[in-house]
């Protein structure tokens, strides 16, 4: 719905024209053009850079597959690629490029295992050389410590301030001695790492010549085998920690319920044993109740014996008289004690006092008197 034109006049040197093709619009606004462009030209370059990349690798992919064939065959292949280029295009379709890019995919990763393994061939003895620099230069320094401390400090003499002569010579005797035998000792471990060595060629030879020997290929496959069964051993392994947490489980379970059995074991043994007191006691009350029936029906006997004895006409007093007659005496008692301390205290007011005799003589007859009528027979 826009169209855009150049426009060059003697106003301007060069300008934009925007036309609006759209009729339902009035007008048309002026816009920049570059961010469209830039855009354009980014997008551009990417479709560039993936068709020089497929480009490169198709040619990578060619190259391989001509250095295969024979001498004899490149000249039909040559001529067939030439007849099918005249014949067909020269796109070829995705499936043939997802083809095309596993097979150099592949090749790349065996391209990186050789040279990984390469690299690490080249980089073992130069890993044994700074370890033996690095070695090499903790000796040169502890031998350096050392022949300072024991020749230029400890060696020189307090008088002349000089370096003692038998100490230099003593002190290289020692170190050639011990050189001689560290050299002793890596000449019989450089002897036995070649017998191990030879034993291994041979090893090795044997297999090869029994076609025993392993590939890359193999290795590939041994690598896939070891990490299935990893993963089956973690699998296992998840299984026997979930197996012992149940077990675990289990026996708390188990240890639990055997102390409530022997908690009701002995809750049971208590129960027989008070059940078997129970049992003694009921059979002494039981014993004590006929014993007790039994003098129960021969006192019967007997009050009826001496009921039919004594006759039925005399008057037998009852309980309820006899705890009447009781209340009665207690009464009378406390009446009569009450009595004595009123007499005493009139006693003692008469020996005291001053009054006639005829007074006393009349208390005194009524003290006989109360005394005479609290007594129980009146």
């Amino acid at each position: 719905c826009v169209r855009v034109v150049e426009r060059k006049d003697s106003a301007h040197n060069d300008g934009v024209e925007i036309t609006c093709l759209n009729p339902a619009r009035a007008s048309c606004e002026m816009f920049d053009p570059r961010p469209q462009v830039e855009a354009t030209y980014s997008q551009l370059c990417r479709e560039v850079e993936g068709i020089r990349l497929e480009n490169e690798v198709l040619r990578k992919f060619l190259e391989r597959t001509t250095h295969e064939q024979p001498d004899g065959e490149d000249q039909l292949e040559s001529k067939r690629n030439r007849q099918r280029r005249r014949h067909f295009p020269i796109k070829i379709s995705v499936e043939q490029k997802c083809e095309v890019a596993s097979s150099e995919l592949e090749m790349l990763q065996q391209e990186m295992s050789v040279s990984q393994h390469r690299n690490e061939r080249i980089a073992d003895p130069l890993r044994a050389v700074l370890e033996e620099t690095d070695i090499r230069i903790n000796e040169l320094k502890k031998d350096a410590y050392e022949f300072k401390r024991d020749i230029v400090v400890g060696g020189e003499n307090m008088r002349t301030g000089k370096t003692m002569a038998e100490k230099v010579t003593r002190y290289m005797e020692d170190k050639l001695r011990q050189r001689d035998s560290l050299i002793e000792k890596l000449r019989l471990k450089n002897a036995t790492v070649k017998s191990q060595l030879q034993k291994v060629e041979a090893q090795l030879k044997q297999k090869e010549e029994m076609g025993d020997v392993l590939h890359y290929i193999d290795f590939h496959q041994l690598q896939i085998e070891n990490k299935q069964y990893q993963t089956r051993i973690e699998e296992r392994n998840n299984e026997l920690l979930r197996l012992k947490m149940s077990t675990g489980k289990t026996l708390h379970a188990l240890n639990t319920a055997k102390q409530c059995l022997s908690d009701g074991i002995e809750e049971l043994d208590g129960f027989n044993l008070e059940i078997s007191a129970r049992r003694g006691q009921l059979c002494a009350v039981l014993q004590d109740g006929r014993r007790a029936v039994a003098n129960m029906r021969l006192a019967e006997k007997a009050t009826m014996r001496l009921n039919r004895e004594q006759g039925e006409a005399w008057d037998i007093p009852t309980t309820l008289n006899y705890v009447e007659q009781k209340a009665h005496m207690y009464k009378l008692n406390e009446l009569r004690q009450n009595w004595e301390r009123k007499v005493e205290i009139a006693e003692m007011g008469v020996k005291h006092s001053s009054k006639p005799s005829i007074e006393i003589a009349g208390s005194d007859a009524r003290c006989h008197f109360a005394i005479h009528s609290m007594s129980p027979g009146v």
